[in-house]
């Protein structure tokens, strides 16, 4: 659809629709750069404040893969008072406020519509240095790759909404998705990374491919090493899996290599539309564990390396292996 659209011709934005990264960002100045985005989602839990916390840390989550500091944001709301108690919009934009505290910034205004299905979500303005972008276009061979949020969430949730998951799956189903990847995004910035970029709706897979093909490499994914919630297997197994991951993997797979002991679950969970997902970081292997140190300074959870980068006669794939 977007190669149908005008190509963007201002040449102070410095990042645009090309390489479906993350946000867009203009140039203000030589030293100041704007980031934008925005982010609306659906319900994915019962509760209106849970709800409106993941889904502000969902739409920053984009301006921390862009290595860039958030300064504001806008918020958006659909919602019918015909269906719901006002009191449930209240409950959704204050979890989103006290999420935007907590990044350190304030939701200054937004717009509303009455909608019979609920949404939320925040544009969100902020700023970075024209070259401390961390773009999903500048990726090199020989990067190793760190994922900074276990998988699942989209096959948690779809589990979720059909009361089959216990209180203590579900606690930590939500503690992922309502955590900030600002600490996440500092600790790369103190590194000094390749690329970024955050997975959420397209899964893993797809944001990885995004990566592979604007940088112009390919990648191996060790399976072994990926992390995963607790209870998801046995979720996608019960064949809670939702829409948008089946989409996933579909367009994937082409560009997909599987080792031969892959099976459908392993490839379901590898595409999984995730929400407020974590930050999947491409860093020089001789940096790695200085970014795994970083992290874990500022209290991220770290795991080994989940991948690699190479170069290859045919570019833009992905290889699955058990690892």
């Amino acid at each position: 659809m977007l190669a149908d659209l005008p190509p963007l011709e201002d040449p102070n934005v410095l990042v645009g629709t090309g390489t479906r990264d993350d946000a867009a960002v203009y140039r203000l100045s030589e030293d100041i750069a704007l980031v934008q985005t925005v982010d609306i989602i659906t319900p994915i839990v019962d509760d209106p404040y849970v709800f409106g916390q993941v889904a502000a840390a969902n739409a920053l989550s984009d301006v921390y893969a862009m290595g860039a500091r958030p300064l504001c944001a806008l918020s958006f709301v659909g919602f019918s008072t015909d269906r719901l108690p006002l009191s449930d919009m209240v409950l959704i934009l204050k979890g989103g406020i006290d999420k935007a505290r907590e990044a350190g910034i304030e939701i200054v205004g937004g717009h509303s519509i009455d909608d019979n299905e609920p949404k939320y979500g925040l544009c969100v303005t902020g700023v970075v240095h024209p070259e401390r972008i961390c773009r999903n276009s500048t990726a090199r061979a020989g990067d190793v790759l760190f994922l900074t949020k276990p998988l699942g969430s989209g096959i948690l949730t779809t589990a979720l909404k059909k009361k089959r998951l216990d209180p203590s799956t579900t606690e930590g189903l939500v503690a992922v998705m309502s955590r900030l990847n600002g600490a996440a995004s500092e600790a790369m910035l103190a590194v000094g990374v390749d690329a970024c970029t955050d997975v959420t709706g397209f899964g893993l897979l797809g944001h990885l491919l995004s990566v592979v093909q604007a940088s112009g490499l390919c990648a191996r994914i060790w399976l072994s090493r990926v992390p995963v919630m607790e209870a998801v297997r046995t979720m996608a197994q019960e064949g809670f899996c939702p829409a948008g991951t089946r989409r996933n993997l579909a367009f994937c797979s082409p560009h997909v290599e599987w080792g031969d002991d892959i099976d459908e679950i392993d490839k379901t969970i590898l595409a999984d539309a995730q929400t407020s997902g974590g930050l999947l970081i491409a860093v020089q292997a001789s940096r790695a564990d200085d970014l795994k140190r970083a992290l874990r300074e500022r209290g991220v959870p770290t795991y080994a390396p989940i991948g690699e980068l190479f170069e290859s006669d045919v570019r833009g794939r992905i290889e699955v292996t058990r690892g």
